[in-house]
């Protein structure tokens, strides 16, 4: 026999679960800011992101950073001003540019990421032992939860 699941408490640990990750990852995009200067929490993201994915065309930069591509146009003008982005045309569609990290802007990724891995530490060292073993037994789970999320626009 199925278990009879109550939806709205479905519903509330959904709706917990996002506050918390929407909370958690405010107040760790928060810490980007003593990095560098000029890094805003958008610059932070389209960096992390073109370090992760490699080489990309600025359409699709914008569209999954969820920008419009003037905002991003100018956004990336300002990264490549600061050294941390490289542009080139599409030599196959010379209305189309793509982007790229540059040695510094690996290296401030990086930086960032290992920042945010930190305050995550920090964080975790405020949690008891009992807390802590919970997180690492429900990473698995929330690791999936990420795939059926893919590709969806909240």
């Amino acid at each position: 026999m199925p278990a009879v699941v109550d939806t709205t408490i479905e519903f509330e640990v959904a709706q917990r679960l996002r506050q918390t990750i929407s909370r958690l990852y405010r107040h760790l995009r928060d810490t980007d800011a003593s990095t560098h200067p000029a890094m805003t929490p958008a610059r932070a993201s389209a960096l992390l992101l073109v370090d992760r994915r490699g080489p990309i065309r600025l359409a699709e930069l914008a569209e999954a950073e969820g920008l419009n591509p003037t905002m991003l146009s100018r956004m990336v003008g300002d990264m490549v001003e600061a050294g941390v982005l490289a542009r080139s045309s599409d030599p196959g569609d010379r209305r189309a540019a793509w982007v790229q990290v540059t040695d510094a802007g690996a290296e401030l990724a990086r930086h960032l990421r290992d920042q945010r891995t930190q305050a995550v530490l920090g964080a975790m060292d405020e949690l008891s032992d009992a807390e802590r073993r919970a997180i690492v037994k429900a990473l698995p789970a929330l690791e999936r939860l990420v795939e059926p999320l893919k590709g969806r626009r909240a």
